[in-house]
């Protein structure tokens, strides 16, 4: 099972530091790692970057895409994605600061809520800590100046 954690940065920070995702990967994996005080100040830095999950903008955005999907399902705060092959589903959760996907099967299964997401207002930063992937759901544009 593939599982992604998705952060809302803000966008001071996700531009100053686009291209430069690595810094981000790094503090997360760190945070997720220590105890102690250490755990202690890397999670108000990252209370810092990051903005709290408006769950119900996220919940009309969900809705609006799969309203009339097959094998969509709500439950409070989980959304699930059955497809036609019974081994193949992907599910998201919405927690105050972060979302959770966990994905088996297919890669369709795996990205089926990145493409709604790319649809949010911010800037989104999904992270796979296992395989040390990470990358913006929606990648920010630069400016060209003549």
């Amino acid at each position: 099972m593939r599982s992604y954690q998705i952060y809302w940065v803000v966008d001071e920070f996700a531009n100053y530091f686009y291209g430069r995702e690595r810094v981000f990967f790094n503090l997360f994996s760190e945070w997720k790692k220590t105890d102690g005080i250490e755990k202690t100040i890397l999670e108000k830095q990252v209370q810092f970057i990051t903005r709290p999950i408006p769950y119900l903008h996220i919940h009309r955005l969900l809705h609006h895409f799969f309203q009339k999907r097959k094998g969509f399902m709500n439950e409070g705060r989980v959304y699930q994605i059955h497809f036609p092959k019974k081994s193949n589903y992907s599910i998201l959760r919405v927690e105050d600061r972060k979302l959770l996907i966990s994905a088996k099967g297919s890669y369709d299964a795996e990205s089926i809520f990145f493409e709604p997401l790319e649809h949010f207002h911010g800037r989104l930063l999904a992270i796979d800590f296992e395989n040390e992937r990470y990358g913006w759901l929606k990648p920010i544009k630069e400016r060209k100046y003549v």
